[in-house]
């Protein structure tokens, strides 16, 4: 899964972790060679399927599950490093195909066999796409081995995580291999943590990626491209309140603790504000992303009825607003997609680093289709406000959305830049650490809009201060007069 926004964990941490975890295969392999014997991969009573017993290495992901019985066991590595993750137990009964179902705290995750030998495939509840796992001789050494807490020890972890999965350096003009040298020259056995924490800082900072992240527990350093707003939830809540006052004619109503909102305009014009992807119920709710599901599905029949949504009094334009969306879960985004369309199509296509050596070499496209809903559909015209703040998982929507037809039309500014979910580690000295590893890009073979954004098709500024001021919202007006100019003329 995506970060809901640039400087605020979502509820599921570990929802992170397991959607997101990256690369390190060919180097994982050569240290499970000199580790302990394998498991015989025969039952162990508790219902899971004995095929899934043994050890076994994420493709691309840096990852290691250590399955026995109803227990699994995770663990993070690099060719210098595995470090324990999380342990998941078995939850319900094995499923069609061998698949069982495990769960992290509120996040569900399904191991399957694969038809081929020796090979699982992964998919995780709040994430797109699915994942592959090879059989491993054995756990590597390394992973029962203390990891040494050291300043240099901690350094050389971040930085080697980095070049293992971090697909961006060339197209960000970062020397990875220099900014290593350079700052970990500066680090002594008498490194404090302040002082390790801006070194690290100073290490990853410059990439300007809102997919990165490091946190000491205390303080969160995550930057964004530069001249953007990051989209937190008290800048939401301002523009949020900016739009009822100046933009609207009635109250917006609202699900997901205020993520999700909508209102009718005059002129049989809607409007549809989304500005999170994920947190739609309480923290503590034990269902989780269950729980979001149902509140953005309940929110959907509320907004997309059969009286908007067919006959003479059907809307006649739609305006989705989203300009300040943190992200959050690409399931979610394609739900609402779902319920836009009358056709299946490709939403787009996703792949992840595969050669922990290599930075060019990526796995092969997995195609991520949108499926229309069986519940009410919205087929007609639509104006999509998107800007700097439209990050992660509100950006995947707003791609998703380009193949419908019609098409919607753009306007704004560029997003974010910031599409695949996020890696998510720990250092062994217990701080935490985010980088992307994947791209999404529009067709097999196609470009991405990592770094760039995906650009809008009229181009005007997002909330800029000078209109803020005067009450205005150009882009909103805008939005109004193309969904006019869509509407048939007698």
């Amino acid at each position: 899964m995506k970060r809901t926004s640039a400087r605020s964990a979502p509820r599921g941490r570990t929802l992170c972790r397991i959607g997101a975890v990256t690369a390190a295969a060919a180097l994982v392999a050569a240290g499970a060679a000199t580790g302990a014997e394998a498991k015989s991969g025969t039952g162990t009573g508790s219902g899971t399927p004995a095929g899934l017993d043994g050890t076994w290495q994420m493709d691309g992901y840096g990852l290691v599950l250590d399955v026995e019985g109803a227990t699994v066991t995770a663990y993070e590595t690099t060719a210098i490093s595995c470090l324990p993750e999380f342990t998941g137990t078995r939850t319900g009964t094995t499923g069609p195909g061998g698949g069982t179902t495990f769960a992290v705290g509120t996040t569900l995750f399904t191991l399957r066999p694969e038809q081929r030998a020796r090979a699982l495939s992964m998919m995780v509840q709040e994430s797109v796409g699915t994942r592959h796992l090879a059989r491993l001789a054995a756990l590597p050494t390394r992973c029962a081995q203390p990891t040494p807490t050291d300043p240099r020890t901690v350094f050389d972890i971040f930085w080697q995580t980095y070049r293992e999965n971090y697909p961006f350096f060339a197209a960000r003009g970062i020397d990875w291999q220099a900014t290593g040298a350079r700052l970990r020259a500066q680090i002594t056995p008498k490194t404090t943590d302040a002082q390790l924490f801006q070194i690290l800082t100073d290490a990853f900072a410059p990439l300007n990626d809102s997919h990165t992240a490091l946190s000491d527990g205390t303080t969160t350093v995550s930057p964004s491209r530069p001249g953007t707003i990051s989209p937190s939830r008290a800048y939401d809540a301002g523009i949020e309140a900016f739009i009822q006052a100046h933009d609207l004619t009635s109250p917006l109503q609202e699900w997901g603790r205020g993520h999700i909102a909508y209102a009718d305009l005059p002129g049989g014009i809607g409007y549809l504000r989304l500005s999170s992807f994920a947190g739609y119920t309480s923290p503590d709710d034990s269902a989780g992303f269950a729980s979001d599901k149902a509140e953005l599905d309940k929110a959907l029949d509320a907004i997309f009825t059969p009286q908007r949504t067919q006959g003479p009094n059907a809307l006649r334009g739609l305006i989705i607003d989203d300009r300040v969306n943190g992200g959050g879960s690409d399931v979610l985004a394609l739900d609402v997609v779902s319920r836009l369309t009358s056709k299946p199509y490709t939403a787009y296509w996703k792949k992840h680093r595969d050669d922990p050596s290599d930075p060019t070499v990526f796995s092969r496209p997995e195609p991520i289709r949108v499926a229309p809903s069986d519940n009410p559909i919205y087929r007609g015209p639509i104006a999509l406000l998107a800007g700097g703040s439209t990050v992660s998982a509100g950006e995947t929507f707003a791609q998703a959305l380009m193949g419908r037809t019609p098409a919607p039309v753009r306007i704004g500014e560029n997003t974010q830049g910031s599409f695949s979910d996020t890696l998510n580690r720990t250092l062994p000295n217990g701080w935490e650490f985010e980088l992307p590893n994947e791209e999404y890009p529009t067709s097999r073979n196609g470009p991405t809009f990592d770094i760039t954004g995906i650009p809008p098709q009229i181009r005007i500024p997002v909330f800029p201060p000078n209109e803020l001021a005067a009450g205005k919202d150009t882009a909103f007006t805008t939005a109004l007069a193309v969904l006019d100019c869509s509407r048939p003329k007698p």
